[in-house]
């Protein structure tokens, strides 16, 4: 099985001399093509930022982060833009649609971007909305559709450019408890039925539930991790809430 993303050895501080703060404190992990891996743990503990150095929206201190077999902290601007247009997908939690665009522009502008031929682009927005159960909405403007629906828009524009990895901050911390629930099914299908690779992050238990694998990290270091393997879901939640009352109880979000 191929290894999607690994992460050796990765350290972020933040501060001057004195008065540093060691984020992400020598992690090292990694998920295999096809894996749905939640990462896990209490405000502070540096799950955001090892989020954000993977995306890199931020650069590691030290350490490596490898997508695909190359090597992203060692890339200079051009070429990271480009690798991160074209090999990562991201859902976060306020959505980031354009207001001005209907649900179809939105999804297809992640393909106009990476310069998809235009005969191709309805047949890949239609097939991916087909599979999130939004194809019904594709001509209306966000102010028109749910917050779980523009959830699921943008979760269908983080997959349509067919990217290595899925990345996900807490996707459903401004959901409500059903429209989180449908988000948290089209995860799981397209995980499951185009072998999508999620990396998600989240405080909630019974969002990581729904993932194959979780890492728990506590003050910057790798602290658990457990595997869901055959087991159902909720025997997976009972596990997870184990973890998380060693962890020291409640996870807010960061």
């Amino acid at each position: 099985m191929n290894t999607i993303l690994r992460v050796e050895n990765l350290e972020k501080y933040y501060g001057g001399k004195g008065n540093i703060t060691k984020a992400v404190d020598n992690i090292s992990f990694e998920i295999a093509e096809g894996e749905y891996v939640g990462i896990m743990g209490a405000s502070g503990s540096g799950k955001t930022t090892l989020l954000n150095c993977v995306s890199t929206i931020d650069t590691a201190t030290s350490g490596h982060i490898y997508v695909n077999g190359k090597d992203v902290t060692s890339m200079k601007t051009a070429a990271l833009s480009q690798f991160r247009r074209e090999k990562l997908g991201f859902v976060f939690q306020d959505f980031n649609l354009l207001d001005t665009l209907t649900a179809f522009e939105n999804i297809a502008l992640a393909l106009t971007i990476t310069k998809i031929p235009v005969d191709q682009i309805d047949k890949r927005v239609q097939q991916i909305a087909e599979l999130l159960n939004i194809a019904d909405i594709l001509k209306k403007y966000p102010y028109q559709i749910s917050g779980g629906q523009k959830q699921r828009v943008a979760a269908a524009r983080a997959i349509v450019t067919n990217p290595s990895l899925i990345l996900a901050d807490e996707p459903t911390g401004a959901l409500d408890s059903k429209s989180a629930r449908m988000l948290l099914e089209s995860f799981r299908k397209l995980n499951e039925t185009i072998n999508a690779t999620i990396m998600l992050v989240t405080h909630d238990a019974f969002t990581a539930s729904y993932c194959k694998r979780i890492l728990f990290i506590k003050d910057g270091k790798l602290f658990n991790e457990i595997i869901r393997g055959s087991e159902s879901r909720r025997n997976f939640f009972d596990r997870i809430v184990e973890v998380i009352a060693l962890l020291g109880g409640d996870l807010n979000a960061d």
